[in-house]
């Protein structure tokens, strides 16, 4: 059985309660109960459902159990464009190293600009985005390793 984390608490989900199908990157088509909801992801921890953003994390139990070894910290991570837009501004270099949090690139969408984060500590392998540059939906914008 799916759990999900609301408030901090575990809440077990049903297969049957719901159904989830991806549109196209960041954007899922929701069935639940019967009832269809539009989830837009903004790349910044956030999932709108209309008019309404929702703060979400998602943990994958093989980078918990990765990450109590050692073994995630030597992973390589790709940052993505979650939805069509325009680079506004890259703030790093290839090359530069990065904190949890820091601000890598900022991309424009839907009339909101949104800062992509590092997921995590490390360096910028790759940078594939520049200023004024158009990304497509699940276009990589940087790697850090």
């Amino acid at each position: 059985m799916k759990r999900v984390r609301v408030d901090g608490e575990l809440v077990p989900v049903e297969a049957a309660e719901h159904s989830v199908e991806q549109v196209e990157p960041g954007v899922y088509s929701i069935l639940v109960h019967g009832r269809s909801y539009e989830a837009r992801l903004d790349g910044v921890g956030r999932v709108w459902v209309g008019r309404r953003a929702y703060a979400v994390a998602v943990e994958d139990p093989r980078e918990l159990s990765a990450n109590a070894n050692g073994a995630c910290a030597a992973s390589r991570r790709e940052l993505v464009a979650s939805m069509p837009g325009k680079v506004i501004r890259v703030l790093v270099a290839e090359g530069d190293e990065v904190q949890a949090g820091q601000g890598i690139v900022v991309v424009e969408a839907m009339k909101m600009q949104n800062e992509i984060p590092a997921p995590r500590a490390g360096r910028v392998s790759a940078l594939r985005a520049e200023a004024g540059q158009a990304v497509a939906a699940g276009q990589v914008l940087a790697v850090i390793e």
